[in-house]
Protein backbone atom coordinates (compact mmCIF):
# COMPACT_ATOMS: atom_id res chain seq x y z
CA UNK A 1 0.00 0.00 0.00
CA UNK A 2 1.65 3.26 -1.00
CA UNK A 3 1.75 5.57 2.33
CA UNK A 4 0.14 9.10 1.36
CA UNK A 5 0.89 11.67 3.65
CA UNK A 6 -1.07 14.33 4.44
CA UNK A 7 0.70 17.35 6.11
CA UNK A 8 0.31 21.06 7.45
CA UNK A 9 2.00 23.03 10.24
CA UNK A 10 1.34 25.88 12.51
CA UNK A 11 3.78 27.94 13.36
CA UNK A 12 4.72 30.52 16.81
CA UNK A 13 5.77 33.63 14.71
CA UNK A 14 4.63 35.38 12.06
CA UNK A 15 6.76 36.95 9.27
CA UNK A 16 6.26 40.21 10.96
CA UNK A 17 7.57 39.24 14.16
CA UNK A 18 11.20 37.37 12.45
CA UNK A 19 11.74 40.31 9.66
CA UNK A 20 9.46 39.18 6.67
CA UNK A 21 8.84 36.31 4.30
CA UNK A 22 12.89 36.00 3.45
CA UNK A 23 12.77 34.65 7.00
CA UNK A 24 10.27 32.04 7.67
CA UNK A 25 13.16 29.16 9.07
CA UNK A 26 13.01 31.10 12.17
CA UNK A 27 9.02 31.10 12.68
CA UNK A 28 9.24 28.55 14.85
CA UNK A 29 6.94 25.35 14.36
CA UNK A 30 4.41 25.49 16.97
CA UNK A 31 2.08 22.12 15.89
CA UNK A 32 2.78 19.67 12.97
CA UNK A 33 0.18 17.17 12.06
CA UNK A 34 0.18 14.07 9.76
CA UNK A 35 -2.32 11.75 8.14
CA UNK A 36 -0.61 8.53 7.04
CA UNK A 37 -2.45 6.44 4.55
CA UNK A 38 -0.59 3.10 5.56
CA UNK A 39 -1.20 4.13 9.60
CA UNK A 40 -4.51 5.14 9.19
CA UNK A 41 -4.88 7.48 11.56
CA UNK A 42 -3.81 11.47 12.42
CA UNK A 43 -0.32 12.29 14.36
CA UNK A 44 0.26 15.54 16.26
CA UNK A 45 3.94 16.94 16.97
CA UNK A 46 4.50 19.41 19.49
CA UNK A 47 8.37 21.36 18.23
CA UNK A 48 9.75 19.40 20.99
CA UNK A 49 8.69 15.83 18.84
CA UNK A 50 10.00 17.78 15.65
CA UNK A 51 12.13 14.71 14.86
CA UNK A 52 9.78 12.21 14.69
CA UNK A 53 7.75 14.02 12.35
CA UNK A 54 10.46 14.72 9.64
CA UNK A 55 11.06 10.81 10.08
CA UNK A 56 7.02 10.52 9.43
CA UNK A 57 7.70 12.55 6.20
CA UNK A 58 11.03 11.12 5.07
CA UNK A 59 8.97 7.53 5.10
CA UNK A 60 5.92 8.89 2.87
CA UNK A 61 5.83 7.58 -0.69
CA UNK A 62 4.28 11.09 -1.33
CA UNK A 63 4.28 14.07 0.78
CA UNK A 64 0.75 15.81 -0.23
CA UNK A 65 0.01 19.85 1.12
CA UNK A 66 -1.01 22.96 0.55
CA UNK A 67 1.96 25.61 0.08
CA UNK A 68 4.61 22.79 1.95
CA UNK A 69 7.05 23.64 -0.60
CA UNK A 70 7.25 27.27 0.24
CA UNK A 71 6.55 27.77 3.39
CA UNK A 72 5.96 24.21 5.35
CA UNK A 73 9.23 23.02 4.94
CA UNK A 74 11.31 26.06 4.87
CA UNK A 75 9.79 26.04 8.91
CA UNK A 76 10.92 22.55 8.90
CA UNK A 77 14.92 23.61 7.54
CA UNK A 78 15.14 24.75 11.01
CA UNK A 79 15.33 21.88 12.65
CA UNK A 80 17.49 19.68 10.04
CA UNK A 81 20.32 20.11 7.95
CA UNK A 82 18.12 17.46 5.37
CA UNK A 83 16.25 19.35 2.05
CA UNK A 84 12.98 18.30 2.74
CA UNK A 85 12.33 19.33 -1.17
CA UNK A 86 13.89 16.45 -2.71
CA UNK A 87 11.48 14.28 -0.59
CA UNK A 88 8.55 13.18 -3.45
CA UNK A 89 6.01 15.95 -3.01
CA UNK A 90 2.38 16.94 -4.35
CA UNK A 91 2.56 20.93 -3.35
CA UNK A 92 -1.66 21.33 -4.26
CA UNK A 93 -1.57 25.15 -3.92
CA UNK A 94 1.73 25.09 -6.68
CA UNK A 95 0.38 22.97 -8.89
CA UNK A 96 -2.55 24.74 -9.47
CA UNK A 97 -1.12 28.02 -9.77
CA UNK A 98 0.95 26.56 -12.63
CA UNK A 99 -2.30 25.62 -14.03
CA UNK A 100 -4.34 28.68 -13.36
CA UNK A 101 -1.51 31.37 -13.03
CA UNK A 102 -1.99 32.94 -10.07
CA UNK A 103 -2.32 31.66 -5.96
CA UNK A 104 -5.43 29.98 -4.84
CA UNK A 105 -6.45 29.75 -1.11
CA UNK A 106 -7.27 26.08 0.77
CA UNK A 107 -10.29 27.51 1.80
CA UNK A 108 -11.33 28.67 -2.24
CA UNK A 109 -11.06 24.75 -2.57
CA UNK A 110 -12.80 23.52 0.26
CA UNK A 111 -15.97 25.84 -0.14
CA UNK A 112 -16.59 25.35 -3.61
CA UNK A 113 -15.59 21.45 -3.73
CA UNK A 114 -17.20 20.69 -0.71
CA UNK A 115 -19.92 23.28 1.01
CA UNK A 116 -17.75 24.03 3.91
CA UNK A 117 -15.39 26.39 4.97
CA UNK A 118 -11.90 26.09 7.23
CA UNK A 119 -12.34 26.60 10.95
CA UNK A 120 -10.12 29.51 11.52
CA UNK A 121 -6.52 30.61 9.27
CA UNK A 122 -2.88 31.17 10.44
CA UNK A 123 -3.37 34.33 12.30
CA UNK A 124 -5.83 32.87 14.76
CA UNK A 125 -3.37 29.93 15.20
CA UNK A 126 -0.67 32.31 15.99
CA UNK A 127 -2.55 33.83 19.09
CA UNK A 128 -3.87 30.75 20.36
CA UNK A 129 -0.05 29.42 20.44
CA UNK A 130 0.75 32.89 22.63
CA UNK A 131 -2.41 31.84 24.79
CA UNK A 132 -1.18 28.54 25.24
CA UNK A 133 -3.81 26.91 23.37
CA UNK A 134 -1.89 23.83 21.64
CA UNK A 135 -5.27 21.95 21.67
CA UNK A 136 -7.43 24.59 19.50
CA UNK A 137 -4.05 24.28 17.05
CA UNK A 138 -4.00 21.08 17.02
CA UNK A 139 -7.70 20.69 16.08
CA UNK A 140 -7.68 23.16 13.29
CA UNK A 141 -4.11 21.99 12.20
CA UNK A 142 -6.12 18.69 11.91
CA UNK A 143 -9.11 19.90 9.83
CA UNK A 144 -6.83 21.43 7.66
CA UNK A 145 -4.98 18.30 6.96
CA UNK A 146 -8.50 16.43 6.49
CA UNK A 147 -9.30 19.56 3.99
CA UNK A 148 -6.07 18.61 1.97
CA UNK A 149 -7.14 14.95 1.51
CA UNK A 150 -10.69 15.80 0.55
CA UNK A 151 -9.49 17.89 -1.98
CA UNK A 152 -6.58 15.68 -3.51
CA UNK A 153 -9.05 12.79 -2.55
CA UNK A 154 -12.05 14.19 -4.86
CA UNK A 155 -9.02 15.29 -7.42
CA UNK A 156 -7.64 11.80 -7.98
CA UNK A 157 -11.17 10.53 -8.37
CA UNK A 158 -12.89 13.20 -10.72
CA UNK A 159 -9.54 14.21 -12.41
CA UNK A 160 -10.36 18.42 -11.49
CA UNK A 161 -11.85 20.35 -8.18
CA UNK A 162 -13.21 23.42 -8.08
CA UNK A 163 -13.11 26.44 -6.39
CA UNK A 164 -13.97 30.43 -6.60
CA UNK A 165 -12.81 32.81 -8.06
CA UNK A 166 -12.17 36.43 -6.16
CA UNK A 167 -15.51 37.58 -7.73
CA UNK A 168 -16.98 34.51 -6.11
CA UNK A 169 -17.90 32.34 -9.49
CA UNK A 170 -17.42 28.87 -9.11
CA UNK A 171 -15.23 27.76 -11.51
CA UNK A 172 -12.97 24.14 -12.11
CA UNK A 173 -9.77 23.36 -12.68
CA UNK A 174 -8.44 19.68 -14.41
CA UNK A 175 -6.03 18.20 -12.42
CA UNK A 176 -3.97 14.66 -12.66
CA UNK A 177 -3.23 14.08 -9.10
Amino acid sequence: MKNIVYFDLETQRSADEVGGWDYINKMGMSLGVTYGTARGEYAIYGEAHVNELLADLQRADLVVGFNVLRFDYEVLHAYTPFDLTQLPTLDLMVDLADKLKHRLKLDALATATFGFEKTADGMQALTWFKEGRLLDIAEYCCYDVKITKLVHEYGQQHKQVFYHNKFGRKLSVAVNW
